[in-house]
């Protein structure tokens, strides 16, 4: 802030935001504890500090939950007494299950190292330590998909119950994380949230343990919704990539012929530890790498679009439009910090086509792929 007794300077205030800004930088503040996220190796002092993070006092026998943390004198409220019955299916509908562990991966923002849009060469090493959700068979037996950014995108409908088996398979990283939903309906022992002494059961997961979430797909649920980490370090391990979306539809609805996920979010050098920031989608920069959208003439398009960084973004596809929720036709909708916005439309003009966020510098440091259709 600048100091009351000198004169405003808006020019040097708007610098000094925009620098801030281009840096990435961020608090993190972590079992009490603020750390500065600013420039690359502030990264390991969040997990340092993450790690020693001590178990809540709740979760180390249920009766504690009824009694204050030691020293702290803090009163115990009745909520924090309360109990809680795991809700079953509604009639007709399903428990829809998924094994989901937490893991760190190596991960490549530009695989091909060119930018296919303008044919040329990105140079430099774009590969990082992620922070992912990874979908797994029954049991944790085996892979069932690549650890990558994002994570599985949960499919349900309204009536379902999606159970979630999940486990902390962290490696490296000797902190709890959690899986924490949007959109869905859940009691707070499947919140997924760190909330220091008076945190519950599905909020504090340590490396080797496991956890199941169940949350309820009620008729306010139907749409696309994020879930992401909420744990001590959730802020730079969401940053990380420990992300995805998770779709509701109504009971029995049709399944659109083209479906996707995409996340629109930035890499930062404070948060992979590279020379270089990358605006993304997916976890992957500048067109050819970033995903590549394929449809035919006719077919029901639909994509869900996240905003998932600090940053407000916006969605453009060349030679398209579509209605949003007031019935207004537009091509171009922003998104905020974990704000949603789906493009539905059926498909009538082929072509290669350019998608973007129409930020332009955004778009510029790799925010933007190719959309195909036959």
């Amino acid at each position: 802030m600048p100091d009351p007794l000198e004169p405003f300077d808006p020019t040097s205030s708007r610098r000094r935001f925009l620098q801030v800004g281009a840096a990435g930088a961020f608090l993190c503040t972590i079992g009490g504890e603020t750390v500065s996220v600013a420039k690359r190796g502030d990264a390991a002092k969040a997990d340092a500090a993450a790690a020693k993070v001590a178990r809540p006092p709740s979760l180390v026998g249920r009766a504690a939950a009824t009694k204050p943390a030691a020293g702290t004198g803090a009163k115990v409220e009745p909520t924090e007494q309360q109990t809680y019955v795991t809700p079953s299916p509604q009639p007709g509908g399903n428990r829809v299950e998924y094994w989901i562990q937490a893991v760190e991966t190596k991960w490549t923002i530009v695989p091909s190292k060119r930018d296919d849009w303008h044919d040329v060469k990105i140079p430099g090493t774009s590969t990082f330590t992620a922070t992912v959700y990874q979908q797994m068979t029954e049991g944790f037996a085996a892979a069932l998909g690549p650890a990558a950014i994002p994570g599985p995108t949960l499919h349900a409908e309204v009536g379902d119950v999606i159970v979630v088996h999940f486990r902390n398979a962290f490696k490296k990283l000797d902190q709890a994380v959690t899986m924490h939903p949007h959109g869905v309906k859940y009691n707070p022992e499947y919140d997924g949230v760190y909330l220091g002494q008076y945190t519950r059961a599905g909020g504090f997961i340590e490396p080797g343990e496991e956890f199941t979430y169940t949350w309820e797909c009620v008729p306010e649920s139907v749409g696309a919704w994020p879930y992401h980490d909420h744990g001590p370090n959730h802020t730079l391990n969401t940053f990380r990539g420990m992300f995805g979306s998770l779709v509701v539809r109504e009971k029995g609805a049709l399944v659109p012929a083209v479906e996707q996920s995409l996340f629109l979010h930035q890499l930062q050098p404070p948060v992979t530890g590279l020379k270089r920031s990358y605006q993304c989608i997916n976890g992957r920069a500048y067109a050819g790498n970033t995903p590549i959208v394929r449809a035919r003439v006719g077919q029901e398009v639909a994509l869900h679009v996240f905003g998932m960084d600090n940053n407000f973004h916006d969605f453009h596809i060349h030679g398209h439009r579509w209605k949003d929720s007031a019935g207004a036709f537009v091509d171009t909708p922003s998104v905020g910090p974990n704000e949603t916005t789906t493009v539905h439309f059926v498909e009538d003009n082929p072509g290669r086509w350019l998608y973007h966020c129409h930020v332009f510098s955004h778009q510029d440091a790799g925010m933007a792929g190719w959309y195909l259709v036959e």
